[in-house]
Parts: structure tokens; C-alpha cells; sequence
């Protein structure tokens, strides 16, 4: 990678958007926040095959779980749930609470198991990795620094008892982690942890960028990744691979766009897959918690889902003399859904395929999972009559949509509007079934949040079979 020096004019800080911590902790319910009166429909159509029904299975909680975050411009956003399937089948699922995450062991039919293990003097759910004696969780945990912020880290939980607490930003490194974003994952011998993080001090100081570490079974860190890749990150995915560096991607807001990060850290020839207007808030989202994830083939090609506006213009922008800066005019005002693919985790395959393209309709939350054998999961939430304002939107929720294509993004499929929300992670069952958590509540966004979260007391574990 480059470790290219940020220069002054790109001190841009998240200040419009809010810790995924803040109000956690909080039981207050909005008045009228959360709940839309429009009723789901099933799109159908008598000729074209149908996606099945998803099942659900009630999970009740043992504490207060505040379901929303407020993102940029305090634009309502789920609290990301992470799902993961450990070998032998059992599920965990990661959701935050005041007193730290709390993670619930599940049976593989997806009913409760055991006890939560609360992880104490957590926040964030970052990412997450079930094993058969336990799980690792990519959180924050509190630290001593500059900024008074908290650093990342990865914690291994085995039969109960803390294995280990890596942290992974701190004094020596120059870094902190206000917040993750982030990403975990396993290839069987060692974890990759990929994540935001703050400058606090060295030639990065003040600054935002990422941040890919490599971390030992046993807890140890390992060589590769890098210190710092893409500034600002707007979102991040990652794949683990059985050799080499791990495939990822990131939203970077100074170059604009999305680009290949594997093995490089996204430095100034980093392969775009698409060029976008990546200001703070004007991207589509955080991966695998608000947009997209990074699927790969048993061919070995990849694909990812995201939130766009698209670029009617993209250039070098003239008044940046570290010639690194790009500015791009976005297509539309709204954000539409996106599939791109890589021909392996290097190579962009061509452009990415639209799934929608009302003008007057914003789509959110846009995930990505592998259907079967050779075909594709696309979730979004859409909201119609969308006002936009700095990148960001309000509107009369419309619904769930799922839809099934190929991996060239041609439709298989109609869209099916479901109740069931997808607010985070998805896991795959040895059988190919897609299984997840989320609150069971239908969410609006007619306006900004502004106060307490509200609070569930359960979760919906869904399943959808292949």
C-alpha cells in the first residue's frame, strides 16, 4: 500500500454523524417514530417463479435492545445485528445493550439455547464469527488516548470464559476507533478485522481512515494488512480467503467512490468499481450494517450490493494539488440499488447492473447474500416521495423488497415485499438456507432522529430456504 500523507483541506470529520453507541443505553421510545401504517403487499406475477416464504421464530430478550442508530444527519438506521452459523450448525447472534453486546447461542433451528453472554465494557457491533465452543466479536472498548475515544478489538469467547481481548488501535499505533464500521471474518487459522479508525498523532493525526488487521487464533496479531487505506472510509467490506490477502472493498470519500482494497490498502491506482459522490452522508451506507456485502462464487468471481446515485461526471478535482481528490456529479438525487462484480478480488467485471431506477424513490439498506447454487439474494427498504438534503433522505416507507437474480444481475425472480427486515449480517446454513435477526417493528422515515431510541425485548430470527 501508500501511506500517502492526507493533507489539511481533507480534515473532514463525521461530525454529522453520531456514534453507533450513542443513546444505547437509552429506554425512551419516540413518539411516532418507528411505525408505518402502510401494510407490505407480495408482488407476484403467474408466470415467473416465486421466492418462498420466510419463516420466523420468536427470540425473547433479557434486556432492552435499542434497535436504531442515528447515521448522518441523523437519518434513522437499524443497530446492526450480526448473525453468524458456527460448523456444527448453532447460530449466535451479536446485538449491543448499555451494559456491553450481548451475544444469544441459538440452536440451528434458530430458538434460544443457553444464557447471553454479555461481553462487559463493549460497544458496537463490528462484526462477528461463531464457533463451536463460543464466537469472536469485533467490538470497542474503552482506552486511554488524545481524543478520549474508545479503540478497537477483538474479543474470543470459548465455553463461557474470555480466551483473549486483543486491541488492535492504541498509543503505539497512533489510532483509536470512535467508531467500527466494521468487518470480521474467518478463514479457519486466522481472523480478519477491518474497521474505521481515528489519527491520534503520527502524520495521520486528526484524521479519518482504515485500518486491516490480521489476528491469530490464539489472539495474536499477525503481519499484513495495513495501517492506513482508504480516507475517509464510508464503508467497508471484506471476504476471507484460504491464502493471501483477504478480498475488500471501501468507500473512500477523497477519491469518490468504490474501490478494491485487497492486498493494498486503496491506495491512488486502487481499482474504482464505482465512481460515486462519497461525502460524509452522501455515500449509501456502511457495509454489511447499512448497504451491501461481498459475496464470492464457487467460480471465484465476487459481487456486492450497494446503495448509488450514480456519477453523470467524474474528474481529478483541479483545486486538490495532492492530484488524489475527485469530484463526481451524481445521476440522481436518490439512491438506487447497485450489484457490481469482480472478476477475482482484484478486477472490476465492467459496470454495475441497476436493480431499480425511480427517480422519486429512495432505497436503503441494501444486503447481498448467495441464493443456491448460482444465484443471488438482493434486499432493500424503499421509500417513495423521497425529499433529499446533503445526501440524505426521508419518505413514506414502502417496504422489504427481496429479489433473486443470476450472476450476471439478471432478474430470476419478481421482487417479494416481506415483513421480515434485514438489519444486519446474514448467515448461510449448511443447507443454503439465509438466516437472520432483526426487530420486529416496520420502520419509518419521515424524519430525522432526533431523540432516545426505542427498545425491543425480542428478535425475529428468519430463514429463508433455497
Amino acid at each position: 500500500m501508500t501511506n500517502a500523507r492526507p493533507t489539511t483541506s481533507h480534515r473532514r470529520r463525521h461530525v454529522a454523524r453520531k456514534p453507533l453507541a450513542a443513546g444505547l443505553g437509552a429506554v425512551g421510545v419516540l413518539a411516532g417514530a418507528w411505525y408505518a401504517t402502510a401494510t407490505p403487499t407480495t408482488t407476484t406475477t403467474a408466470a415467473a417463479p416465486q421466492l418462498p416464504a420466510v419463516t420466523n421464530t420468536t427470540v425473547n430478550l433479557t434486556a432492552k435492545f435499542p434497535y436504531l442508530s442515528a447515521g448522518y444527519n441523523n437519518t434513522r438506521e437499524w443497530t446492526r445485528t450480526a448473525t453468524a452459523v458456527a460448523p456444527n450448525g448453532t447460530l449466535r447472534v451479536a446485538w449491543p445493550e448499555s451494559d456491553g453486546v450481548h451475544v444469544t447461542p441459538l440452536t440451528a433451528a434458530g430458538r434460544r439455547s443457553g444464557a447471553d453472554t454479555v461481553v462487559k465494557g463493549t460497544k458496537e457491533v463490528g462484526g462477528l464469527v461463531a464457533h463451536n465452543d463460543g464466537f469472536a466479536l469485533l467490538t470497542r472498548v474503552s482506552d486511554t488516548n488524545k481524543w478520549k475515544e474508545t479503540a478497537a478489538a477483538l474479543i474470543r469467547y470459548k465455553n463461557g470464559t474470555q480466551a483473549f481481548r486483543t486491541k488492535l488501535t492504541g498509543t503505539a499505533s497512533h489510532d483509536t476507533a470512535p467508531l467500527l464500521d466494521g468487518q470480521l471474518t474467518w478463514n479457519g487459522t486466522k481472523y480478519g478485522t477491518y474497521f474505521v479508525v481515528h489519527g491520534a498523532g503520527g502524520f495521520a493525526d486528526g484524521h479519518f481512515g482504515d485500518k486491516l488487521s490480521y489476528v491469530s487464533a490464539k489472539g495474536a496479531k499477525l503481519t499484513g494488512g495495513w495501517s492506513w487505506g482508504c480516507s475517509h472510509n464510508e464503508g467497508i467490506a471484506l471476504h476471507a480467503e484460504t491464502t493471501g490477502a483477504f478480498t475488500s472493498l471501501c468507500f473512500d470519500d477523497w477519491r469518490s467512490g468504490l474501490f478494491v482494497s485487497t492486498g493494498i490498502g486503496a491506495p491512488d491506482n486502487a481499482p474504482a468499481v464505482q465512481r460515486e459522490q462519497c461525502w460524509a452522508g452522501y455515500c449509501g451506507g456502511t457495509f454489511a450494517g447499512r448497504t451491501g456485502d461481498l459475496v464470492k462464487s464457487s467460480t471465484g468471481r465476487y459481487a456486492t450490493a450497494f446503495a448509488s446515485r450514480g456519477a453523470a461526471s467524474a474528474a481529478k478535482n483541479p483545486d486538490d494539488a495532492s492530484g488524489r481528490g475527485w469530484t463526481v456529479k451524481p445521476k440522481t438525487s436518490t439512491h438506487q440499488v447497485a450489484v457490481a462484480f469482480l472478476k477475482n478480488r482484484n478486477t472490476p467485471a465492467g459496470k454495475p447492473v441497476y436493480l431499480t431506477s425511480a427517480a422519486g424513490t429512495e432505497n436503503v439498506d441494501v444486503h447481498i447474500a448467495p441464493y443456491g447454487k448460482d444465484r443471488l439474494l438482493v434486499s432493500w427498504e424503499s421509500l417513495r416521495n423521497a425529499k433529499c438534503s446533503s445526501g440524505t433522505c426521508t419518505g413514506t416507507f414502502t417496504g422489504t423488497h427481496l429479489r433473486l437474480i443470476d450472476w450476471n444481475g439478471a432478474l430470476k425472480t419478481p421482487d417479494k415485499v416481506v415483513q421480515a427486515r434485514i438489519t444486519g449480517d446474514v448467515a448461510t446454513l449448511k443447507d443454503g438456507s439465509l438466516t437472520w435477526a432483526y426487530a420486529p417493528v416496520t420502520p419509518s422515515y419521515a424524519s430525522a432522529l432526533t431523540g432516545a431510541s426505542p427498545t425491543t425485548t425480542t428478535l425475529k430470527v428468519a430463514r429463508l430456504k433455497p
